[in-house]
This record gives C-alpha cells, structure tokens and sequence, in this order.
C-alpha cells in the first residue's frame, strides 16, 4: 500500500507537467497567447503604477542588478516590520518585537527563498508580521528565483543579447503564476479544515478545569504560497505536522504536489525555449531518476525500523514511527521528506531529526545537490550546469570543442561552472566545520557524537541550499547561528544565481554553431545516463566524507 501511495501521487505529477511546463512557456515567451485576456489590464495598471513603461530586454549585468537591488530594498522593510511589530496593527495576542540577530536570520531566510525558522511562527509573530513580511516575502523570493531560471534559459536558447526584462518577468510571475495558483490551493485548503482567520488564539477549557489558548490566524494562504513558492515555512513551529497546517491524507498530497509541480514543468519549459522537447525530457528524466534512488533510500530505511529497538524485540511491522504523524504513516512521511528536500522547499510533515541514519541520508544528500528539481527555477538551473560540464567532459574525452544547443563551452564559462560547483560545499563544509571546533557551535548540539555531527552538517546544508528544514534537536536560536547561517544563505542564494547568469549572458552573446555529425547529443538515453553520474561523481567527491563521518557512522555504531 505504501509503495502504491507512492507511485500514484508521482503519476499525477508526471500528468501535470506537460500542461504546467506549457503554460509556464506562455507567460514567459513574450509572444500573444489566451492569458492575456485575463491578465494583461492587471499587469498594464501594475505597470503604469510602479511607471515600468520602458520594458525592453536587459544584458544579464543589468538583470541581476535588478533583481539584487529589489531583493535588498524589500530586506530593509522586512527587518523594520519585525523589529517594528509591537507598533503594528494585527498583534491581538500581545506578541513583542522579535531580537536583532534573529529578525536579521528571519528577513535573510524568507529573501532567500529558504523559510529557515529559529523562532516558533504561533509566538513568535504577529498577524501582520506573518502577512507583511512572511507571506510577502514567500511571493517575492519565489517569483525572483523563477525569473532568474527564466532569464537563464532565455540565455542558453535564444540569439540574443539580452535574457529579458527582470520587472516584466518579476510581475509576470506574481499576476500569472503565483497569485491564481495560490487562491486555488487556499480555497482548496480552507475547504479541507484548515484554519484562515484573523481571530486572536481559542481560549478553552480543559478536563482539569484550566485554560489552554490555541494559536489560530491565517493559515490556509499561508500554506498556499509556502508550497507553490517552495518556500517552506510554517505557521506553527511543527510545520505541516501539525494538523491545522496538514489535516489529512489528501492535504498532505495537495501539500506535496504544490512544491514540486512547478519545479518538475520547468524542465518541459525549457525544452519549448529551446524549440526540442526531448532536451527538457532529458533534464526531467535525469531529475527523476535521482529523485527515486533517494526515495527509495529513505523509505526502505524507515520501513525498517530502528535497529536498537529491533534489537530490543519491539514491534517494528510498521517500521520507525519516532517522530511521524500516524495520520501519514512511512510512506506519506518518506515522500514527503523526500520531495520537501529535492524541491529545497524545507516544508516538513515529521521531524527529519528522527530519522533513522540511513534515512536522514536522503534529505541531506538532496540538498547537496541541489539540482534534484530544486526550487522555482534553483533545480532546472544547476541541472543545468551539470549538463554544460558533461558535455565538457564529453568533449574533451573525443578531443572536440564541446558545443550547448548550438553553441561553444569555453574556458569562460567553466570557470563560471567551477565557481558555482566549488561555492557550494564550501559554504557547507567551511561553516561545519567551525562550529564543531568552536563552543558557541558545540554547545547548541543536543546529541553528542556522530548524529551532533549530522545535526550541525544538516543545518548548514539547509542554509546553503536555501532549503530551510532542519535537525530540530539543534538549539539554533542563538547570535552565533542566526548570523552564520544567515551569510551562508546569503551566499548560497546569489553566489549561484549571478554567476550562472553571466554564463546565460557569455553564450546568449556568441554565434549559433550548426549542428554536424560530429555534434554531441544531449537528448537521448546516452545523455540522460552521462548527466546522472555526473552528478553522482561530483557529489560523492564532495559530500561523501562528510556523510560518512556523519549519518553512516552513526548506523554502523547502532548496528
């Protein structure tokens, strides 16, 4: 049954990408389509507003300008709102303004596009604060991270110079994306019990005759934007364990096909662009496959069990139930965790923490590579880039100039590739590495030994990979982790994004190569099998190290 499960929610995926990858082509194609009967005045108004009259295309300088510069300005009314909210209407339940470095951590986390939270959401926030800055921010980080993906691709398909305009796209993906999908998914969420109100907390009356208060507020729209956008915040401090955040079996789903709907039609919009849609099956496929391999890792573990408890002759038919709803049992759980990590949402519905060690190895693993379907646009991009280098390689093997969709990879942009290859463990294994040497580190490790290993490496994979779920055991609400894991996410956001954009730029400028016999294909089987165990190899020579000192010593030492 739970295989079953499974199965069913990622055929309904597979079903959705074609016509979601197809509409995503025409919001972003800048050609006439049916959508603009319903959107066009919206975005002309907005336009007119904001005065956005001259909207031609931008080199890739002035694109990510743009969009760093909008990022920046809406950070600073962010940190002022949380700084602020004791100030603010909305705040029925008293809450006061939120300490310096944490309302640093928390604008930076949801600017990112990672939600990673150091504070529980039901205290820790007023109504306003989780509209203005929360929710806010969960639109705007999405819609910049899509853009750029957009902007990317324009760069690697199109004849141009210029990858489009960064505001045109920035409204375009508020107005015809997100906004309609996310009324959708609220309407659906409120239909299905989840909470959407702007009442204060319940006041109820126990069994032992005292008082409990019991947070509600606007959770349904919440939800919505926090799945579709791939942003991963909850608003409650459990997330989408808790029953108001993920009532049900079918929420659940709902939840899960949201966050990763969007990432998984990427690929199929970028075969459109690239006028060849076995080039964007090809990216899909190689996506899928990993996607199983580590979904099959983390089930197979939990359906396990503990090998303590096994030991110990506790019943383990239902496998390792620590720290999972029931209402989901292992297979929902493992899906869950598995998408909520491919698609670096960081949304959770069971605490990763319990996870048996073989287990947590997927989540980790995923966001170490982050290319796995990713976020709006992060996957498709690093996968990307991953292809780019096979091909590299490939060329190298036959002693060719290797050649992208028509045109030539030179030095330039490999050494645009390595700068986004290397970042990305450094700023994972750098910082790792400090706070198990330093005190302030160590001293938030709630389980010493190998899992405290894992603990500080999960959290810091996270923050890189703008994921944002965590080993909750970590007590992480502390000036030290609040501002190192606030840089990383800073530098795992944009270190990536600008320099993968100058790589859209270097190729949107040179000359399309015709096609010969000699050409290297990237969209067949062969390429699909290439791509993947570049990806793998990469990986393992990075990462594995660390995973072996972490999570896989920990099952050899329990065994």
């Amino acid at each position: 049954m739970g295989i079953l499960q499974i199965a069913i929610v990622i055929v309904i995926l597979i079903l959705l990408v074609k016509p979601l990858g197809t509409y995503l082509y025409h919001v972003f194609s800048n050609e006439a389509n049916r959508t603009d009967r319903w959107f066009a005045p919206i975005e002309k108004a907005i336009y007119a507003v904001t005065g956005l009259k001259n909207r031609s295309g931008m080199t890739w300088k002035m694109y990510g300008l743009s969009f760093i510069v909008t990022n920046i300005v809406l950070v600073g009314a962010g940190y002022l709102i949380l700084r602020l909210q004791t100030l603010l209407p909305l705040n029925p339940n008293g809450i006061g303004n939120m300490e310096q470095t944490l309302a640093f951590n928390t604008v930076i986390s949801f600017m990112t596009n990672t939600n990673l939270q150091h504070y529980s959401g039901e205290t820790g926030l007023s109504y306003f604060s989780q509209m203005a800055v929360i929710t806010m921010m969960m639109f705007t980080s999405a819609a910049t991270g899509l853009c750029v993906a957009i902007a990317f691709v324009r760069g690697v398909t199109s004849r141009g110079e210029r990858i489009g305009n960064f505001f045109e796209d920035f409204v375009k993906a508020h107005v015809r994306v997100f906004f309609p999908l996310a009324l959708i998914v609220t309407l659906t969420l409120v239909a299905l019990q989840v909470p959407q109100t702007l009442q204060p907390a319940l006041t109820v009356n126990t069994l032992e005759g005292g008082e409990q208060h019991i947070a509600i507020g606007p959770v349904a729209s919440l939800e919505a934007i926090k799945h579709l956008g791939t942003n991963g915040g909850g608003f409650f401090g459990v997330n989408s364990a808790h029953p108001f955040e993920n009532p049900s079996a079918l929420t659940n789903v709902i939840e899960i096909l949201s966050m990763w709907s969007l990432s998984a039609a990427l690929p199929y919009t970028y075969g459109l662009f690239a006028r060849n849609r076995k080039q964007g099956w090809v990216i899909f496929s190689a996506m899928m496959i990993l996607f199983l391999l580590f979904l099959s890792l983390v089930y197979a573990a939990e359906s396990a069990g503990n090998p303590v408890l096994n030991r110990l002759g506790i019943d383990a038919s239902q496998g390792s139930m620590e720290g999972k709803e029931v209402r989901f049992g292992i297979a929902q759980s493992a899906l869950f965790t598995t998408v909520t990590t491919a698609a670096t949402t960081g949304s959770v519905n069971n605490m990763h923490d319990t996870l048996t060690p073989l287990g947590g190895i997927t989540p980790l693993a995923l966001m170490m590579l982050n290319c796995v379907f990713g976020g709006k646009g992060v996957g498709l991009v690093n996968m990307l880039m991953y292809a780019m280098l096979a091909v590299f390689l490939a060329g190298l093997m036959v002693g060719r100039t290797p050649e992208f969709l028509g045109r030539k990879i030179e030095p330039r942009e490999m050494k645009l590739i390595a700068i986004a290859i290397l970042a990305h463990p450094l700023i994972i294994l750098a910082p790792t590495g400090i706070a198990l040497a330093a005190e302030l580190g160590k001293a938030a490790i709630s389980n010493p030994g190998f899992h405290g290993i894992t603990q500080v490496l999960y959290e810091y994979a996270s923050s890189a990979a703008n994921n944002g779920s965590g080993f909750e055991g970590l007590g992480d609400n502390t000036p030290f982790w609040n501002i190192s894991t606030g840089i990383v996410m800073l530098l795992g956001r944009y270190i990536s994004m600008i320099a993968l954009l100058a790589v859209a730029g270097s190729l949107a400028s040179k000359q399309w190569v015709p096609e010969t016999l000699g050409t290297f294909r990237t969209d067949n089987r062969l390429f699909v099998g290439i791509l993947v165990g570049t990806v793998l190899i990469i990986g393992a020579l990075t990462f594995l190290p660390a995973i072996v000192l972490g999570p896989i010593a920990e099952q050899v030492t329990i065994r």
